[in-house]
């Protein structure tokens, strides 16, 4: 099969022929049709992840046909599907609960092994991990769905609890900012964005933001300051939907007191032990933490709900179609934070 492989970190992503996956015997092999392009692909391209093998292929956000089905998958070929980037073993006590995510034994699509920058991609543990996919959502729309609104889903549903009536503090416009907005919307809740990007900025703007602010023009005070008026106290919920130490602290102190802050973004780095003012604002203002990253399979059906009654609108996510030769380029561009929108992979 053909696969987009690097074969040292921040080196040159190609296009080789690579063997074809063996099928698990509970898994499935899928021909990949569409694969988003995340800022956690990046990450994993610099080296970021420890545990990385090389050369590896990257790819997480994948949906696909089914050509092959083990004998004990209890699925079929010819079946749509796509599935979460986090597969859980489907047996231990975290899986048996619904929370696959924090699995002892999970396996994260390319980060484990390889992913679905490719023609094909195995996912094992069909029963548990695979999700089919409605008529309604195609392979773009699905792909671009990925883990940015499945994580951004979870985070504020199950995580920070967002409810009608309350604000929403988006600190990072990308995909999983871009679709918290979308989905805070549909709750019912309003919405600040903040954001150094003007076409990020535009992006919320258009998706529902009620308030859009250029972190570049406020110092750090001000920025605080200029949520709090917006939203008469502070947001009842925050996300930092980037992963860096300032989106992180900004994210905590525009919070009114008693708000819920979700840590959505994937901190690397120098970033991922942020100081936290404890004192001031955990004791304090008596703020909570918390932590989301990624959806179980189960909670798919609830945002192709969103998507079939009109409150979720996939399209408007995708930004950008490339084909298999181009991740390389779009994976490189994100050494910056220019780009808006998803770019997804659909020609392989």
């Amino acid at each position: 099969m053909r696969a987009a492989v690097f074969r040292q970190f921040k080196g040159p992503i190609a296009v080789e022929k690579v063997v074809d996956p063996s099928c698990p015997d509970d898994g499935v092999i899928v021909e990949v049709k569409a694969c988003g392009v995340c800022r956690s692909d990046h990450h994993a391209w610099v080296g970021a992840d420890a545990d990385l093998e090389l050369p590896h292929v990257m790819g997480h956000e994948m949906a696909g046909v089914i050509v092959e089905a083990g004998p004990q998958s209890g699925r079929w070929t010819g079946e749509r599907v796509t599935a979460p980037f986090i597969f859980g073993c489907g047996h231990c006590n975290d899986c048996a609960s619904g929370q696959p995510t924090i699995c002892d034994d999970q396996y994260v699509l390319g980060f484990s092994g390889w992913g679905a920058f490719a023609q094909y991609v195995a996912v094992p543990n069909a029963p548990y991990n695979l999700v089919s996919l409605p008529d309604a959502v195609d392979y773009v729309q699905a792909a671009g769905m990925g883990c940015r609104v499945t994580t951004a889903y979870r985070g504020l549903t199950e995580r920070g609890d967002l409810a009608a009536g309350e604000w929403l503090c988006v600190h990072g416009c990308g995909g999983i900012g871009l679709s918290a907005i979308m989905i805070a919307r549909a709750l019912g809740a309003s919405v600040v964005a903040v954001d150094i990007n003007p076409d990020a900025l535009a992006l919320a703007k258009a998706f529902g933001a009620d308030v859009c602010l250029d972190a570049r023009r406020y110092d750090p005070a001000t920025l605080y300051e200029a949520v709090r008026d917006a939203t008469g106290g502070g947001a009842h919920v925050s996300i930092d939907a980037l992963g860096h130490t300032q989106t992180f602290h900004n994210a905590l102190y525009c919070l009114r007191k008693g708000g819920r802050h979700v840590q959505i973004g994937f901190p690397v780095g120098v970033h991922a032990s942020p100081t936290v003012p404890l004192l001031e604002l955990v004791y304090g203002r008596q703020i909570s933490i918390l932590g989301s990253r990624g959806m179980a399979a189960k909670g798919f059906k609830d945002l192709f709900d969103m998507v079939d009654s009109g409150h979720l609108d996939l399209d408007a996510l995708v930004s950008k179609r490339i084909a298999l030769e181009d991740v390389g380029a779009a994976i490189q561009s994100m050494d910056g934070f220019s780009g808006a929108g998803v770019t997804v992979v659909d020609r392989f």
